[in-house]
């Protein structure tokens, strides 16, 4: 009877398997497709390993809208490891604003001359062309949940940004986010394509369209 289990959990394994290939054959597939959208969410899969996490599309759309807005006609908008952001801000297609991506991700170089690769270890190891106070707003989502994160990407925001800063992390940083960045907590609450155990807040610095 245990000989005639064995082949029947290696079968169930097996094909478990072969669904997993599949899915991911028809994912790469739909990447080499005409018509694939590059700059769609989940185009690059989250890694866990580096703390990613990507936005639902509509939080997305809605902090690219208000990065829009904010940053007005001909603005500069520098994502710092918020690459869904920067993502859907691709999509807005008519809209007049320009756009990078700092992330350590190197993946995200496939987006050409608007990825700069950026490590929150070394905040202001940027590229020379990268000058200070020259983004009419700067979106940030620091990959961990610790001050010494929090502070060192503040560093890069306050360096890049004119004025303006959209800080993305979780509820329980409020006051080192006032403290390093001086934003306060909006009403608008992001949400993730997959649910977060941490509850995961916007803060600004100006008069958003978040609240």
């Amino acid at each position: 009877d245990d000989d005639d289990d064995i082949p029947q959990l290696s079968s169930h394994t097996l094909a478990a398997l072969q669904e997993f290939y599949l899915e991911q054959q028809q994912r790469e597939g739909m990447k080499t497709s005409q018509g694939f959208n590059q700059y769609s969410i989940g185009s690059i899969e989250e890694d866990w390993q580096l703390s990613q996490f990507w936005y639902s599309d509509e939080t997305a759309l809605c902090l690219a809208k208000e990065a829009v807005l904010a940053a007005g006609k001909g603005g500069r908008i520098a994502c710092v490891s918020a690459p869904s952001v920067y993502q859907k801000l691709k999509e807005q297609d008519g809209e007049d604003f320009s756009v990078c991506i700092l992330e350590y991700d190197r993946r995200f170089s496939v987006y050409g001359e608007e990825f700069i690769f950026y490590d929150y270890n070394h905040p202001l190891d940027l590229p020379e062309n990268l000058l200070p106070h020259s983004f009419d707003i700067v979106i940030a989502d620091p990959p961990y949940l610790s001050e010494e994160c929090l502070q060192k990407t503040a560093e890069t925001i306050k360096y890049l940004t004119k004025e303006k800063i959209l800080l993305c992390t979780g509820a329980v940083m409020e006051e080192q986010a006032a403290k390093h960045l001086g934003v306060k907590m909006c009403k608008f609450i992001p949400k993730h394509s997959r649910n977060l155990a941490n509850e995961f807040r916007c803060y600004v610095n100006y008069a958003s369209g978040l609240d």
